[in-house]
């Protein structure tokens, strides 16, 4: 499932755009291929992060992995649900799933995101 209003990283995670803010989290190929979510370590309100750059770490059953900021900005909020119910990144990955809210430094760099069709051949 690839949705029509979000923008993709090549490192499988989804930002949606609203405004100054960008609602990050990774996409259901992604989800499939780690198995079921464990533990989240994301970063704490007001953490800056940087384009390309890993915020924080994704542990399943099948592996752990690093999440990467789609953008640069400063963390605006946090998922304090995944602490508890980390599965909701697997039961509801474009929804309740996500992770951080980033304020964005240089909206520009939505550009160089991977549009739904890119992001379609990439994972085929």
């Amino acid at each position: 499932m690839i949705k029509d209003n979000l923008r993709y990283t090549k490192e499988h995670e989804w930002i949606l755009i609203e405004g100054e803010v960008g609602t990050v989290g990774i996409t259901d190929f992604a989800q499939g291929e780690l198995g079921d979510v464990v533990y989240l370590e994301l970063p704490e309100v007001g953490a800056p992060v940087t384009f390309g750059e890993s915020f924080g770490t994704i542990e399943a059953v099948k592996a752990v992995a690093e999440l990467y900021a789609p953008v640069t900005g400063t963390i605006t909020e946090v998922n304090t649900a995944l602490s508890n119910q980390a599965a909701l990144v697997n039961s509801d990955c474009y929804g309740a799933g996500w992770m951080v809210k980033i304020k964005l430094s240089h909206p520009s760099e939505v550009d160089g995101l991977l549009s739904p069709k890119d992001y379609e051949q990439l994972t085929a």
